[in-house]
């Protein structure tokens, strides 16, 4: 059993204390290196490259069982042709002769022969990156061997930036150095004011400086207000005490995303509200969207001052303009936002959302953030073509570090070919449109797991292919035997997240929870919530209802093709679950703990996938028996939802030995937990107080009609 964030500890763990296979030993074009290398860096090695270098040194002794000494030495070059085992770390302003050609930020060249392994970097970053692959290999090879090589290598995205997984805007080093070691460039924090997340104070220089210890730049998510439009007169002296103020004294932030819902500004665009969606009254129906859900004609002119703004404090910034809100409205309103944005704006547009998607007889809409559908949507198209006529750098949301809304509560979705579907989708963007930044994160976090190293696989060139990489980290992971048993779990696991059908009830309701939802008859309730969590409960609807919108069928219409389609998803997952069980009395005991770990999170999503079977019968049942008169009929339907009612509680109490086992399972950095034992138990109790009160109340009022 796992105590409350007790993950965090596993997630401090960047090297896996010993990785290393004993018996395995260097063959013919192989090395293999023992205590008397040496890690050796030049005289002028930055504050990147020292850590890095003591990273390294870290990693063969706590993974390898290798005990290396590091050294300085006034000349890299000279001391890489010394013939003695060494393993050089260094710029090719260092060793122009081995890195010459290397022409990207953060691409290296690693040369290793006999007694030598050179890494050598376009900067700091590109040698720091070449360290973490050369851990990748032995990790594959579950020994400190290397092949004989001279490879080299670049990233096809930069940024890559992430939130925290192991806490809203919460980055220990630890944390730091997992992401850059998945090839992640940038981090994300929410901004509201200096050194102000919505959870508090937070020195952000400090975290800069941190963050670039690892080779990581840092963006602000803003949460600033801006409550005047650019035609006030004091518009200009208003976002520089905003905006201004916060690039003032944080100048090296990398950049600013900028996403309507939560910076919108009082827009004159007649489409829209004009206000701020917080000063709507509340007793006046609202009949055209707020300006932060509209593809406003002034956000360029907004956009100018901002800009203009930021860049007096940091002439670099990179100001990232997200479309999130408004891939709904019209294509010509979008575009000709589009069109009119300033050239020197990154334009960012979510990869799969918004799609239309027939199933059966009905439409469904791609909402937020899904890997059901790869992408990419219309919407990401029809405007990445214009970023492309125009030139506008072009990033896309697209949640590839592991995770998205289809299951809200788990540490990443466990689906590798689906997500192989998504980086080939993103590396054809990358040469159709230009694409080159990714958001892969949003507030959900970041998670280190096989999914994320397939990702950091597919976003540098040369590598394995998705086939190749996927069985070797079965392999390395399970072992020999395990591995085919373990490729067709992930196969069938891969097949259900194609059956599942993203809707916004669910997404906000069963699924953002899974077994704690509870079953609402005629008594609302809230979730229970920590009272430090940004959101908590407020982004959980749990008085279950279709919600109907023009883009889609109407729910009473879609709610039996998405049972069917779950019904199938589930099946899907439980046969993915046998098959693990079964690869893992064959997994050797030293990787037993993260397998059964694995089989937890099937499990777990396979316990969400009911709960929301559950919910849509048991609101179907419901509308049946509030609106049915005959008395007999009615008393029927109440033994069926009764029935019902007793298997939800059952699925329940089944996930409580899994979220007991692992603390990450049941918890989200936005809301906290929200399907621990406790949460778990409260759904229960709150079931059985339907069962108890609410159906014998309304039983009692059908017994006073003859």
């Amino acid at each position: 059993m796992e105590s409350k964030y007790e993950f965090r500890r596993r997630l401090e763990e960047v090297h896996k204390p010993n990785r290393r296979d004993p018996n395995i030993r260097a063959s013919q074009n192989e090395l293999e290196i023992a205590d008397d290398w040496r890690i050796v860096v030049g005289e002028a090695a930055g504050s990147l490259l020292l850590n890095t270098a003591k990273d390294l040194q870290d990693y063969l002794f706590t993974s390898m069982n290798v005990s290396v000494r590091l050294l300085r030495v006034k000349d890299v070059q000279e001391a890489a042709a010394s013939g003695e085992r060494l393993i050089v770390l260094a710029t090719k302003e260092e060793m122009p002769a081995q890195g010459g050609k290397l022409v990207k930020t953060r691409s290296y060249r690693i040369i290793a022969e006999v007694n030598r392994i050179v890494i050598c970097g376009y900067d700091e970053r590109g040698a720091a990156q070449g360290s973490y692959y050369l851990e990748d290999q032995m990790n594959i090879r579950e020994a400190p061997v290397l092949q004989h090589q001279d490879v080299t290598r670049e990233p096809l995205f930069s940024p890559r930036m992430a939130h925290s997984g192991w806490g809203l805007d919460r980055y220990p080093d630890a944390h730091l150095n997992a992401m850059a070691h998945a090839g992640i460039d940038a981090v994300m924090v929410f901004v509201k004011d200096v050194d102000e997340t919505p959870e508090g104070y937070q020195d952000f220089n400090h975290l800069v400086d941190r963050a670039a210890l690892h080779g990581l730049d840092v963006y602000v998510y803003s949460y600033l207000s801006s409550r005047l439009h650019p035609d006030d007169a004091d518009a200009p002296a208003y976002y520089e005490s905003t905006y201004g103020k916060v690039f003032q004294a944080c100048p090296r932030f990398k950049g600013v995303i900028l996403v309507g819902e939560s910076c919108e500004f009082p827009s004159k665009d007649p489409n829209t509200t004009g206000k701020l969606r917080l000063d709507w009254p509340a007793d006046q129906p609202q009949t055209k969207p707020s300006p932060g859900w509209w593809p406003c004609t002034d956000f360029p002119q907004w956009l100018n001052l901002l800009s203009g703004t930021i860049r007096a404090h940091n002439p670099e910034a990179d100001i990232v303009f997200w479309t999130y809100n408004w891939g709904w409205a019209p294509k010509e309103d979008r575009l000709k936002l589009v069109r009119a944005l300033p050239e020197n704006i990154t334009l960012l547009v979510t990869f799969e959302m918004f799609e239309q998607i027939r199933k059966e007889n009905v439409t469904h809409v791609c909402v937020d953030y899904t890997l059901s559908n790869v992408g990419p949507g219309e919407y990401f198209r029809s405007e990445a073509e214009v970023a492309r006529e125009r030139g506008i750098k072009l990033y896309a949301m697209s949640n590839t570090g592991g995770l998205t809304w289809d299951i809200g509560v788990i540490p990443y979705e466990p689906f590798p070919n689906q997500w192989s579907r998504r980086h080939d989708a993103l590396l054809k963007a990358r040469e159709d449109w230009g694409l080159s930044g990714l958001m892969e994160t949003h507030h959900f976090g970041w998670w280190p797991s096989f999914i994320s190293e397939l990702a950091k696989s597919a976003y540098w060139h040369p590598s394995p292919s998705y086939e190749e990489m996927l069985a070797m980290l079965a392999k390395r992971d399970f072992g020999e035997a395990a591995a085919p048993l373990v490729v067709e779990t992930w196969n069938q696991w891969s097949e259900a997240i194609r059956h599942y059908i993203p809707t916004n009830e669910d997404q906000y309701g069963p699924f953002r929870v899974g077994p704690s939802y509870p079953l609402i008859f005629r008594n609302a309730v809230k979730m229970p919530a920590a009272k430090h969590a940004m959101f908590g409960n407020e982004i959980v609807e749990t008085d279950y209802e279709p919600m109907d919108a023009p883009r889609q069928s109407l729910g009473i219409s879609r709610i039996d093709v998405e049972l069917r389609s779950l019904e199938e998803m589930l099946g899907r997952m439980t046969v993915g679950n046998d098959l693990l069980e079964k690869a893992l009395a064959l997994t050797p005991n030293q990787k037993q703990e993260d397998g059964l770990r694995m089989l937890g999170l099937g499990r777990f999503i396979a316990h969400s996938i009911q709960t929301t079977i559950h919910v849509k019968q048991w609101w179907k049942l419901k509308r049946q028996v509030l609106s049915e008169g005959d008395n007999g009929k009615a008393a029927t339907l109440l033994e069926r939802m009764e029935e019902l009612a007793l298997r939800e509680i059952a699925n329940a109490e089944a996930a409580i030995p899994l979220v007991e086992a692992d603390s990450r399972l049941g918890w989200e950095p936005s809301m906290e937990y929200m399907t621990d034992t406790a949460h778990l138990r409260w759904k229960i109790d709150q079931v059985r107080s339907v069962l108890d009160s609410e159906f014998e109340q309304y039983r009692s009022s059908m017994a006073l009609t003859d």
